[in-house]
């Protein structure tokens, strides 16, 4: 692909220029040209001469000289003839403004496959189709339909939603945010967000990568990409489709909680990719990593001419996780002798009210020094005596001296227009309220630690896969794809989990005598591949003490599936060793379209059922994320022994979700799975297996 040509061409080609205002290739034709771009401009439409002051052309072919650039603004069943006579003229960069492909049904879809291949055989780099355009500032292309060209700036934006590139035009224009790209990524048929990832990171120009996306196409080779390009550059996304709706039912307790969204974040986090949750947002993080230095830790002070806003601001940053910086002895004195007696020399710094430019900056400056704070926020309302641009300019002047980062929260509006406008001129973020530079600063921060985190390593166990083969081979000759629980603990026992001893008995006699050979109490459950829920229908039966109970438990049992399951294919009943005491939690499995295998872990019971108490990660996992899944919930403190009680084995789970992790990995016929309950004994005890289930794909 030749990058370089969409981006930077030196001649450009509109096809389906219009001298008609109303339509789109004029207004395409109209912001190239108004947007100053300084190479060769070709209009193309057969049935004028000429459009806008630039001679037309009959046919892409009639151009005499070359064209890097051709923006293609026709009917559908045009494009791809005329992406034939791109391929003859030796374009390199093609945008397709035209709808109706991938988005309209299978003859679109059909269409935009032949146009993929065409452009991926002759090394064509091709955006869209259905997108709105490419804008290139810093190069004054403005090949889009949307609105005029902004400030050269930082910020790479990409964005499936071509209307959305609108609004933030103007949102940018009017708080003087610039930009190196916005592409409107449309259909995605040849060029999508990976491509731009990988490119983005290359241009000079492109300092934060922010993007929104509605889907993610290639799963596995986006978190590759992501998690190399933001080691060097802040990736900065605002992903819709959060809720669970349109998600596909899942038989398992994994697939149904794990929802829409949670391989997205997952991903995120394992790729270093700051999630956005609005516009705003986007904005607000996407312009503290462009104009700001990175903090080296998560110590903040704040100054502030209000105590009421101070602490709101102090609150915001314990909520977000960030520490209030512990300001040393010697910055309080320098503090104190330049503060009036009324104010305050510790954290957040009160300059009162009546503080004008120069107290400001002199406290800044005093704050900025200090080894004992990592960042600064500036807040300033607005009061009778306030100078709000004498204070803005000294934030200005002041933080050029420090490779440290400081936002400013000017609280107001019309009244303290000129600072907040200076601010802005001179690339200090603004954020109206304490809560939006508190979650701007959180993800500084972040990153900041993401770029520190070393390489991940991820543990590989010896295991026993000739049972797992022979196990999942057998199943899917048979057309069974839901794997009970006898098979399924064969299959975890194979890979080293500590699955209670267990038999299973066909008979009342071999029931009596498996449970007396292992030992009381025991556990009995039916085995049936018809039967998953086996409670549901009297198919669980536990904390049997004697030869006695088993064989009426047994009888009864048999009974009570021969009347609810007439049809039911029985193989036995599984005889286990009871596994005592300990915590109940739930691991699992689901398997995510884009993102592969992707592992929950949760405490059971209530837990899982009602509160819904989960976290989820994608495989393969580290150690490390183990335990970060683990700790992310908010039943964590129960394992860790609250209230006096011993704690639990956690060292066992976070084994169990790497061997989890392997497992799936090694065996992608694998599509769900559920150890629930999974039994975790105190610290040093481990954790057995007490059931299990394993639903295999279809498509494999």
């Amino acid at each position: 692909m030749s990058f370089d040509k969409l981006l930077r061409p030196k001649t450009v080609a509109i096809i389906g220029a219009s001298s008609d205002e109303r339509k789109v290739g004029n207004n395409v034709l109209d912001n190239v040209i108004n947007g100053g771009f300084e190479g060769e401009i070709y209009p193309i439409n057969p049935k004028v001469d000429q459009i806008l002051g630039k001679q037309c052309y009959k046919s892409l072919l009639d151009i005499p000289g070359e064209v890097d650039l051709a923006v293609i603004v026709i009917k559908r069943d045009l494009v791809l003839p005329m992406l034939k006579d791109c391929v003859k003229k030796g374009v390199k960069g093609v945008v397709v403004i035209t709808a109706g492909f991938g988005e309209t049904g299978e003859e679109g879809r059909q269409l935009q496959r032949e146009m993929t291949s065409l452009v991926r055989e002759n090394g064509i780099t091709m955006m869209g189709p259905n997108c709105l355009g490419l804008i290139n500032p810093w190069h004054k292309l403005n090949a889009s339909f949307g609105q005029a060209i902004n400030l050269p700036g930082p910020i790479g934006l990409i964005s499936q939603s071509g209307a959305l590139i609108t609004a933030i035009q103007d949102i940018a224009a009017n708080d003087k945010i610039g930009f190196s790209v916005l592409a409107s990524l449309g259909n995605k048929a040849a060029l999508d967000e990976v491509e731009f990832l990988k490119n983005l990171q290359k241009d000079e120009n492109t300092k934060v990568i922010a993007a929104y996306l509605e889907d993610i196409s290639r799963g596995q080779k986006f978190m590759k990409v992501a998690e190399r390009v933001s080691k060097t550059k802040p990736v900065v996304v605002l992903k819709s489709g959060r809720t669970a709706a349109g998600a596909k039912a899942a038989a398992s307790h994994t697939g149904s909680l794990a929802g829409a969204d949670s391989a997205y974040t997952s991903a995120f986090e394992r790729s270093g990719v700051v999630r956005a949750d609005s516009i705003e947002h986007l904005f607000d993080i996407a312009t503290a990593f462009a104009y700001q230095p990175l903090p080296k830790g998560d110590r903040v002070a704040v100054v502030t001419n209000a105590g009421g806003p101070g602490i709101m601001m102090s609150d915001a940053l314990e909520m977000a996780d960030l520490t209030m910086a512990k300001l040393d002895e010697e910055t309080k004195s320098k503090l104190t002798s330049l503060l009036p007696a009324a104010a305050s020399a510790n954290n957040p710094v009160d300059v009162l009210g009546d503080a004008n430019g120069e107290l400001y900056g002199a406290a800044i400056d005093i704050l900025l020094a200090s080894d004992s704070v990592d960042s600064l926020v500036v807040i300033l309302t607005p009061q009778k005596m306030t100078d709000d641009a004498d204070t803005a300019q000294h934030i200005v002047n002041i933080s050029k001296k420090y490779d440290k980062p400081v936002l400013a929260c000017f609280m107001g509006a019309q009244i303290i227009s000129k600072g907040i406008e200076i601010l802005r001129e001179n690339k200090i973020p603004q954020y109206a309220i304490p809560e939006r530079a508190a979650r701007a600063m959180r993800q500084m921060v972040s990153y900041s630690n993401y770029k520190k985190r070393p390489l991940r390593e991820v543990e590989r166990f010896a295991v026993n896969k000739i049972p797992v083969i022979k196990t999942i081979k057998s199943s899917i000759e048979r057309g069974q794809y839901e794997i009970g629980e006898v098979e399924a603990k064969n299959i975890l026992d194979a890979y080293n989990f500590n699955v209670p001893p267990g038999m299973l008995a066909t008979t009342v006699d071999e029931a009596v005598r498996f449970s007396n050979e292992l030992g009381y109490p025991i556990a009995m459950k039916i085995s049936s591949p018809d039967i998953l829920h086996k409670s549901d229908i009297g198919g669980v039966k536990v904390g049997l003490k004697n030869a006695s109970e088993v064989e009426d438990a047994f009888e009864l049992m048999m009974l009570k599936i021969k009347r609810k399951k007439p049809d039911a294919e029985v193989r036995g009943v599984l005889i286990e060793r009871m596994v005592l005491g300990g915590r109940e939690v739930i691991l699992g499995m689901n398997k995510d379209p884009q993102f592969g295998p992707i592992l929950m872990f949760g405490l059971g019971g209530i837990f899982v059922e009602v509160l819904k108490d989960v976290t989820f990660g994608l495989a393969p996992l580290t150690r490390e994320e183990c335990l970060s899944m683990i700790e992310s919930t908010k039943s964590y403190k129960l394992l860790t022994g609250a209230r006096g009680q011993k704690p639990y084995d956690i060292n066992a789970i976070v084994n169990n979700l790497q061997r989890l992790s392997q497992l799936v990995l090694d065996f992608p016929e694998i599509d769900e799975i559920d150890m629930n309950p999974l039994k975790v004994g105190h610290e040093g005890d481990g954790a057995s297996v007490v059931d299990a289930r394993i639903i295999l794909s279809k498509e494999i």
